[in-house]
C-alpha cells in the first residue's frame, strides 16, 4: 500500500508541474511579442531622439518625430520583408530555429497568432455561437478550420473561443451543425467579447 501511495503522490507532483510547465509556455507566448515589441520601439525612438538631437537640433525640438521616424522605418522594413524576403531565406531562417526547438515554438505561435489577426490570411473573421451544454450555455467564438479531414472528422470545425480581459482562449472541435454562424463585423464581435461584454455591438 505505500508504494501505491508513493506512486500515486509522484503522479500528482508530475502533473502539477506539468501544469505549471503548460502555465509558463502560455505566459511566454503572451509576454514575448509585447515586451519585445515595446522594447523595440523604445530602442528605436531613444537612439532617433539622440540622433536628431546631434545632427538636426531643429527636428529633435519637434514632438513625436522620433516615434514617427520609428513607425515610418518599421513600416519600410515591413515593405522590404514582403518583397525582397525570398523563401530560401525563410527556409535557412526556419532551419536556424529547428536547432532549437523551444524557440522555433515560440516564434511559430506568435507568427501564427499575429498573422491569424494582420496577415492576409485572417483567421478570425468568421463569428460564431455554440451551445455548450444542455442548459442553453453559449459563448462566442470564431472559425479557425472548417476542414479536419486529415484528422478523420467529417462534418466538424475548429472554434477557438477568446476568454474575457485576455487574448489567451480555448480551442474545440465541434460539429458544424452546432454552430450558428453570426453575421456581425468580426473585429466588434471580438471587442464584445475580450471586454467581458461592456463593449457595445
Amino acid at each position: 500500500m505505500e508504494d501505491i501511495s508513493k506512486l500515486r503522490r509522484k503522479v500528482r507532483a508530475k502533473n502539477v508541474w506539468q501544469t505549471i510547465f503548460g502555465f509558463f509556455i502560455k505566459g511566454l507566448l503572451f509576454v514575448i511579442p509585447l515586451a519585445l515589441t515595446f522594447y523595440i520601439i523604445a530602442s528605436g525612438i531613444t537612439f532617433v531622439d539622440g540622433l536628431l538631437s546631434s545632427r538636426i537640433p531643429i527636428l529633435s525640438l519637434v514632438p513625436g518625430s522620433g516615434l514617427v521616424i520609428v513607425l515610418i522605418s518599421i513600416t519600410f522594413i515591413g515593405v522590404l520583408a514582403n518583397y525582397l524576403i525570398t523563401e530560401p531565406i525563410s527556409n535557412w531562417f526556419l532551419g536556424l530555429l529547428d536547432r532549437v526547438p523551444l524557440l522555433k515554438l515560440i516564434y511559430s505561435s506568435i507568427r501564427d497568432f499575429m498573422e491569424s489577426f494582420f496577415g492576409e490570411k485572417k483567421k478570425f473573421n468568421e463569428p460564431v455561437i455554440v451551445q455548450i451544454n444542455d442548459y442553453g450555455l453559449k459563448r462566442v467564438g470564431f472559425i479557425t478550420q472548417k476542414d479536419l479531414s486529415k484528422f478523420d472528422l467529417e462534418g466538424e470545425v475548429g472554434v477557438y473561443f477568446p476568454n474575457s480581459y485576455g487574448i489567451m482562449g480555448e480551442y474545440y472541435i465541434i460539429p458544424a451543425d452546432k454552430v450558428k454562424p453570426l453575421n456581425m463585423n468580426s473585429a466588434d464581435v471580438m471587442k464584445y467579447v475580450v471586454s467581458g461584454g461592456v463593449s457595445d455591438i
